[in-house]
């Protein structure tokens, strides 16, 4: 039997003070004692006033300030406002708020600027499809200078919920199902928003970021918006909380309130997740904000039964303020003053409101995110549209290529083009699209016309036209209209090659957009098999794009080529020309499972082994965990991502550090050993041994061999994007240390045990399987 001995290596609690390298040139006395002394200096009304936010919305002529108005502003009765955006009308809001209120606090405008403001880059599961986080972190960065611009001090991302469940249509805001690759994900996108440092966070050019939706809330049950997450601590501590604590530690200022309840409390209300673990145990000192009418939303989750109680739990719990709904301005004065709410829990609560307006450099200069001329001048400049297309290409991912059918070849005489989303600008801008325009937006048909000026490329849309308000563009979205199947069947007859674009219309993705069937939409697999048919051995190239895993084992039987080209925002069109014509070779790996059909989710490939796996040596035939209808495994896994040139990866050699002060301990594949102060090197080689340029991304997975809690099959641990020439070989490696390999422990806290680890390295999760290594964890 196993001798179980903690080495009881718990990640370390943070300070109450931020890291110190993140504060490095910003007077965090002087941030105090200013806070303060303005706090001395309010009312119970003009406190609970900055704890509240409004909306605006869009006018005949632009934003306007539409709840409350300018009255409340004057007041002190506002301390922030979502969806009022523009140079002039923030600066006319602003000019209120710092010269006819009483003393003068500036308002934090808010936005969604999810994956881009004016230039739209893809959604964010697309881009975590890159695997690149220079690339993610710039596009973060376009989005930020874009909002600044536009007069806006804050974002409502990144979105760092893990998403299992391919169901649930906000699955495409976040980075997929892993949380390492999450957190890696979480990092890049606070970094490109508000940029490495404290002191640089008042620049005009950056967004105070919002990590969201703390927590569970992708863990939605049966992937339907807004339901019941039921997870476990361990889970939680363990798969969902690590990007959250990820975005803290890269300087996160501010975190947003989940909808879901855990365990029977909702998390708007969930005192233990905002006090206990995110000031208690990670030190942070920004303001967490409710999501839209979540404080509202304690009362039918039915534990509140009128809106002052609700506003109290939400308060007492630390979630500062309060998105729309105004019960902390309206219900929460009584309180205060009865004692029921005490007073310093207030005071709290609007000195961390106050700490994030300095940092952002509001009392410095409130106007300095309101120049037109500066405006003007970014928003959608062509630099930023260069930036976008090149991002845009990084995320395709080519999922099969049987017969190497792409790249397609540019001197076709004809090639159709069969799909209403290969025209559909708005659709391609994808979920959450900022303040995008869809004239702006290139779709893939027009992008293909111009990429290919002497092929004659022809058009069917094949399936309805998306329009109309939002059910009736869900209805088209999903109709069983097979009226221009006809139309699409002759074009694929008398073409030299088919370009078939299928998948969702973005009104099928993002908030409470969730689907109970992931299969293709509609009747888009029965023109496909009419289409394919039709095409008989000429090129067919199918394009997807959509916001999801879908479940694709009819169609995959069927589609000799598939490209992953999801919503790819304003360049998306000239990015899929890229990728499809072979001027760019992809490289894009899923960071999401995609299974053969819906009935497998939730999916993901950090699975339990259950002490009945199928996937063992010996396994029975009936009595294991798995289907009688379809195959346990996933169509394509995580991680999965082809490329038009070849790639070979060596077995992983190690090179063990037994302590910190120690030589190398053992080089080889098997038998190292290392203490709970050593390391080991993991190093592979890599080399491209096909003809054309080429990108890999070569993935670092581990498995612990036994240990007090059952461990995963595999678990992500790093990653690395090689570009090699034709021909060219590099060596890569991958440090692991004690740290890497904790769990969350039998006695509630992080741990690692000693024992045998296995280290698999490939070019997605499935492929690492097959390159392994062993070492040993031991006790000193």
């Amino acid at each position: 039997m196993r001798l179980i001995f903690l080495l009881a290596l718990l990640l370390p609690v943070a300070s109450a003070q931020p890291d110190a390298s993140f504060t490095a040139g910003y007077d965090l006395d002087a941030e105090a004692a200013f806070v303060d002394d303005l706090l001395s200096r309010m009312t119970l009304a003009e406190k609970l006033g900055q704890l509240t936010q409004y909306t605006g919305q869009w006018a005949v002529t632009g934003p306007a300030v539409t709840q409350g108005g300018e009255d409340v502003i004057r007041s002190g009765g506002v301390g922030s406002f979502l969806n009022v955006y523009g140079a002039e009308a923030t600066r006319r809001a602003q000019e209120v708020a710092v010269n006819e209120s009483r003393l003068g606090i500036p308002l934090i405008f808010g936005h969604d600027v999810i994956h881009g403001f004016r230039t739209i880059f893809p959604v964010p599961l697309a881009e975590a499809a890159s695997w690149n986080l220079d690339a993610v972190e710039l596009a973060a960065r376009v989005g930020a200078r874009e909002g600044a611009a536009a007069g806006l001090h804050w974002t409502f991302a990144p979105m760092v919920d893990i998403a299992r469940d391919g169901r649930w249509g906000r699955i495409v805001e976040g980075a997929g199902e892993d949380p390492y690759l999450g957190s890696r994900m979480a990092e890049a996108r606070v970094r490109g928003f508000q940029g490495p440092t404290l002191a640089g966070l008042a620049s005009d050019t950056t967004l105070v970021a919002t990590a969201k939706h703390l927590a569970g809330y992708g863990f939605a049950e049966g992937g339907r918006d807004y339901n019941t997450a039921d997870l476990s601590e361990r889970t939680l501590r363990e798969v969902v909380l690590p990007p959250f604590r990820a975005a803290v530690d890269a300087g996160a200022q501010t975190l947003m309130s989940a909808f879901n309840e855990i365990g029977g409390v909702p998390a708007t209300g969930d005192r233990a997740l905002f006090t206990d673990v995110l000031r208690g145990e990670w030190g942070f000192d920004g303001f967490v904000i409710a999501d839209y009418t979540a404080v509202r939303e304690l009362m039918p989750h039915g534990i509140a039964a009128t809106a002052a109680e609700a506003g109290r739990r939400a308060l007492v719990a630390g979630v500062d303020m309060s998105m729309v709904d105004g019960i902390y301005t309206n219900d929460l004065p009584a309180l205060v003053e009865s004692g029921a709410l005490p007073l310093p829990v207030v005071d709290e609560a609007v000195r961390r409101v106050l700490r994030v307006k300095r940092r952002a450099g509001l009392f410095e200069d409130p106007f300095r995110y309101s120049d037109p001329a500066r405006e003007e001048a970014v928003l959608f400049s062509d630099a930023h549209r260069a930036i976008a297309r090149d991002v845009a290409r990084q995320s395709v991912v080519l999922l099969k290529n049987d017969g190497d059918v792409l790249p397609l070849a540019r001197d076709l005489g004809s090639v159709a083009v069969i799909g209403a989303l290969a025209a559909d600008s708005t659709s391609a801008m994808g979920s959450w699209a900022g303040a995008g325009r869809w004239p702006e937006t290139t779709p893939i048909l027009p992008a293909l016309r111009a990429a290919m000026p002497d092929t004659d490329v022809r058009y069917a849309p094949g399936y309805p036209v998306v329009k109309g308000n939002f059910l009736q563009m869900v209805d088209l979205a999903l109709s069983m209209d097979t009226s221009g199947h006809d139309d699409a069947v002759r074009l694929a007859e008398t073409s030299d090659a088919v370009v078939l674009v299928l998948g969702e219309h973005r009104e099928l993705t993002g908030e409470a957009a969730s689907r109970a069937d992931t299969r293709l939409p509609g009747a888009q697999l029965e023109l496909a098999r009419r289409v394919i048919a039709a095409a008989g051995d000429k090129p067919v190239a199918v394009l997807l794009t959509n916001g999801r895993p879908l479940a694709l084992d009819d169609l995959d039987a069927i589609a000799p080529s598939i490209l992953e080209v999801w919503h790819l925002g304003s360049e998306m069109g000239p990015a899929v020309a890229d990728v499809l014509l072979g001027f760019h070779n992809p490289a894009g790996k899923l960071p999401v499972t995609f299974p053969r059909v819906t009935g497998q989710e939730p999916l993901y490939y950090n699975r339990k082994r259950t002490g009945r796996p199928h996937d063992v040596p010996g396994a029975s035939d009936k009595y294991v965990s798995r289907y009688l209808d379809t195959t346990v495994e996933p169509l394509y896994p995580f991680g999965h991502g082809l490329s038009y040139t070849t790639f070979e990866i060596s077995p992983p050699r190690l090179l063990a550090f037994y302590c910190a002060e120690c030589h190398a301990d053992l080089s080889g594949a098997e038998g190292a050993r290392i203490a709970s102060d050593g390391t080991v090197q993991v190093s592979v080689d890599v080399a491209n041994t096909g003809d054309r340029a080429g990108a890999e991304v070569v993935q670092l997975y581990v498995r612990d061999e036994a240990r007090s809690v059952t461990p995963p099959v595999q678990e992500l641990k790093g990653f690395e994007r090689v570009e090699l020439a034709p021909g060219e070989s590099q060596r890569i490696a991958f440090t692991l240390r004690p740290e890497d390999l904790q769990f969350w422990g039998m006695d509630g806290a992080w741990t690692v045990e000693p024992g045998g680890f296995t280290v698999m390295v490939g070019g997605s999760s499935a492929d690492a399987m097959t390159r392994t290594a062993r070492f040993e964890l031991v006790s000193e």
